[in-house]
């Protein structure tokens, strides 16, 4: 079943065209990459989708339905569920707080604070710690552990290697393979082509606002997705 659906969508800040012609689609459960340089237009798709850049031609769905209703704000509520560039941990709450504040929504579902401590025992380990008070890595956790207790249908994350020591993003792989077990799909938007290989099953390659490249990855080496993304 195609859970996120984009049709010839072009979208706009303002007068500024970001997309041409996107169409994309992810499955329900299914783990899709958006490849492509900086300045491209990657994180414009996702805003589409949540009514922060305007579509003006072109259709978004969710679920089989019209996305036009969804907005940032209510994103969660509807199920999809975002970890943005930067990780956006809220100031003055803790670990624990921070978390329960994704659970805020009351989507029924699976993912819980003890579950969530689970998947990431060192938050469950620093839970009254402020969450800014983390490192980099950790934070990563916290920002998808959060993102995971609104229980969503779809996760997205933004650049979330970005900053990020290898070995964390080596972990940080391992975890996202292990959501591909819950059902809930994943869309990535990454320059990291190892996390990329590791963790999804398709790509789509965006270059100036256009898909100009997408395929399975299975079977493909990291040398020639890299060519594929030389665009």
């Amino acid at each position: 079943m195609t859970l996120l659906s984009l049709r010839s969508v072009d979208a706009y800040y303002g007068r500024a065209q970001i997309l041409h012609g996107v169409s994309l689609d992810v499955a329900a459960g299914e783990r899709v990459a958006i490849l492509g340089r900086n300045g491209v237009g990657k994180t414009t798709i996702v805003n589409a989708c949540l009514g922060v850049a305007k579509v003006r031609q072109g259709r978004i769905a969710f679920n089989g339905r019209e996305i036009g209703a969804i907005r940032h704000f209510t994103a969660a509520r509807a199920g999809i569920a975002v970890v943005p560039q930067g990780r956006r941990i809220v100031p003055g709450l803790t670990v624990r707080e921070n978390l329960l504040l994704g659970g805020a929504v009351n989507r029924k579902g699976a993912w819980t604070l003890p579950v969530v401590f689970d998947l990431f025992p060192v938050l469950r380990e620093r839970a009254e710690v402020p969450g800014t008070a983390l490192s980099g890595g950790q934070q990563q956790m916290l920002a998808i552990g959060r993102a995971l207790m609104a229980n969503p249908d779809l996760l997205v994350l933004d650049e979330p290697s970005e900053g990020l020591a290898p070995v964390i993003v080596d972990a940080l792989a391992d975890t996202l393979r292990a959501l591909a077990h819950t059902g809930t799909a994943i869309l990535l938007i990454e320059q990291n082509f190892g996390l990329v290989h590791r963790v999804a099953e398709r790509y789509y390659v965006l270059s100036k606002g256009s898909i100009v490249e997408a395929g399975r990855l299975a079977g493909l080496s990291m040398e020639t997705l890299k060519k594929h993304v030389a665009v």
